[in-house]
């Protein structure tokens, strides 16, 4: 998914920073917009079930292979995909019906339909209404889910006795936190303010972080829990030190 984004946005933003070219037919900017879209609302979806799936796993871990069978965990991903697939394509169609009477230049390095609004002639207050329900449904709600699982599983390590599955449990649950505010953070600050708050400058700064950083740094954070992957790291640096020496 990460990969799937990244290569959503970069390569093209990448070619017009290079070639000077700015340009991009309506047809391209609706199939990135809609990709763009796809990738943020499953991801979110999929976060929450992460941590549904570390809450019971921690809280409940004799009922962990009921509760998380793997037909459920395929349920959850295509749970995850079919909803966040529905509300792109329900908000790309949208933005591609548009009519644009104003500037077709948009104030961002992608088609991001919120940058795209101002361009419109006619009024789009109801539209970004749907846009602050959408961003609702798809941030803050699984959000909460994400805290209330977490908040149940800090409180079951607090009271265990083994302090190496405290140490477990919490590299574990550090890991995926760790993921979830890098994701939610710049989304929220972006997309739940209204627009006359925001400022394109603003939002080209944030849009960096979820279209590139972000997902750039997922499978640093996620391999870090490896033993193999960080002895391997230990033995690169351990090496360019001594050549340095």
């Amino acid at each position: 998914m990460d990969l799937m984004d990244v290569s959503t946005i970069v390569p093209k933003m990448a070619f017009n920073f290079l070639s000077g070219q700015k340009n991009i037919t309506l047809l391209s900017c609706g199939v990135q917009a809609f990709f763009f879209m796809t990738m943020a609302g499953s991801e979110g979806l999929l976060l929450a079930s992460m941590a549904y799936d570390r809450f019971v796993a921690i809280c409940h871990p004799l009922h962990y292979p009921v509760r998380m069978s793997k037909m459920m965990c395929l349920k959850m991903i295509i749970g995850s995909w079919t909803l966040g697939s529905i509300n792109s394509l329900a908000h790309t169609a949208y933005a591609l019906h548009i009519p644009y009477c104003h500037s077709r230049s948009i104030n961002h390095f992608f088609c991001d339909v919120p940058a795209m609004l101002p361009l419109a002639c006619m009024d789009t207050w109801v539209y970004e209404y749907m846009v602050f329900v959408s961003t609702t449904l798809f941030l803050p709600l699984p959000f909460l889910g994400i805290t209330a699982s977490y908040g149940r599983v800090l409180f079951s390590v607090f009271h265990m006795r083994s302090r190496e599955g405290k140490k477990k449990a919490f590299t574990t649950c550090s890991t995926h936190l760790t993921v979830v505010t890098f994701y939610y953070v710049p989304f929220a600050y972006t997309y739940l303010r209204p627009r006359s708050l925001r400022t394109p400058t603003e939002d080209k700064i944030l849009a960096v972080f979820y279209t590139i950083l972000t997902p750039m740094l997922n499978p640093i954070i996620y391999s870090l829990r490896n033993k193999e992957v960080l002895g391997a790291m230990t033995r690169v640096f351990g090496m360019f030190s001594f050549m340095k020496t």
